[in-house]
């Protein structure tokens, strides 16, 4: 199903339904009582992320890293800028490079895959998006824009979460997958590395009943390993996400989840990024790891549509393609605890100007 959809994205197919006309007025029910459940509390607006981390590594010339998609990748349900996943993404890379990361996040809460083409062109056309502090005075103020300069800098990586919405509002699968092509493939083509972290398995969330959540697992999981396919195919990693915080909602939905009953908590954010930490390291040539195989971590050599497969039943799982039609599956080994929000405050914007660091 997976194959059929990226085939569809890629020929001008049209969406692939999952349901059968004899169960649609069962979930349409469920629907409603979801919609009672879910989203009962107030989120907060996610904060801006945006600036410098890892400054105890000096001035230096700093990686530059992009966060593209949803309210996931935004951070909703959190209310300081250093419990965003970009902003432990951003203090975990750091730690690992050594070297201080240039943040900036154009995700927006509440979009579908067709708000990537705008994403990715406000990250790469708008002048100036990287900031240097101490260097420079014109827009962008990094080494090599002099005062007045308005260049365009190019991130090194960038990191899309997207998926959760197109399932919601029932966006066509291969339209979905057509748009995160076509921006993994934009992002590929100015030189930026790219990890996409796919579709979450919406079966998880608590207050969503069956049939329901069943048929929310299998739209995930098919949205997922299709996404996979894509991405994989134009340059990109991938890291499934899935049903990751699945244990850890069920036997902790207080602290998981955020006030909203939908969007994960701090906790939640931390659980996530630590899965996409070792697979963002990796592609920069910065995790002490090489591609080989490990039999002993069930990891395989397989045709990419049955890498996304597995993928997709397996939260944590990364994608890597080597040379079409194979690619590597991988469970990379979490070695280092990301930085809590505690020990990446000297370079959270949300305190920058106290320590002296300015926001981009």
């Amino acid at each position: 199903m997976a194959r059929r959809i990226a085939a569809g994205a890629a020929y001008g197919g049209g969406s692939i339904g999952l349901l059968g006309a004899a169960g649609i007025g069962v979930v349409l029910a469920e629907v409603q009582l979801a919609k009672r459940s879910v989203g009962g509390g107030t989120a907060p607006v996610p904060p801006s992320g945006d600036g410098w981390y890892g400054l105890a590594f000096g001035h230096t010339e700093p990686l530059r890293m992009g966060i593209l998609g949803d309210s996931t990748a935004a951070g909703q349900g959190v209310r300081r800028a250093g419990q965003t996943p970009g902003a432990l993404l951003a203090s975990g890379l750091a730690a690992v490079a050594e070297r201080p990361v240039d943040l900036r996040n154009v995700a927006l809460p509440g979009a579908r895959s067709d708000d990537l083409e705008r994403q990715v062109s406000q990250l790469l056309t708008a002048p100036g998006p990287w900031a240097n502090p101490g260097r420079g005075s014109g827009p962008g103020g990094g080494p090599g824009s002099g005062s007045g300069s308005a260049a365009v800098r190019v991130p090194d990586v960038c990191v899309i979460m997207i998926g959760a919405n197109d399932v919601t509002h029932r966006m066509p699968a291969t339209e979905s997958v057509r748009c995160l092509a076509a921006a993994v493939r934009r992002l590929r083509t100015a030189g930026a590395e790219v990890v996409v972290g796919t579709c979450p398995d919406l079966g998880t969330i608590e207050p969503v009943y069956q049939p329901l959540r069943w048929l929310a697992r299998r739209a995930s999981r098919q949205l997922a390993a299709a996404q996979t396919i894509v991405a994989v195919e134009q340059g990109g990693r991938t890291v499934s996400l899935g049903d990751l915080l699945g244990p850890e909602f069920a036997a902790n939905p207080r602290e998981l989840f955020g006030p909203d009953n939908y969007h994960p908590s701090a906790e939640g954010y931390a659980t996530a990024a630590m899965a996409v930490l070792p697979t963002l390291c990796a592609v920069l040539g910065l995790w002490p790891e090489t591609d080989r195989l490990d039999a002993a971590r069930d990891e395989d050599l397989l045709p990419v549509a049955k890498a996304a497969s597995a993928a997709a039943s397996r939260a944590g799982t990364e994608v890597t393609g080597v040379r079409a039609p194979w690619a590597l599956l991988k469970h990379r080994r979490r070695r280092h605890p990301l930085p809590t929000p505690a020990e990446a405050t000297p370079e959270d914007p949300s305190t920058a100007e106290a320590h002296g660091v300015r926001k981009s």
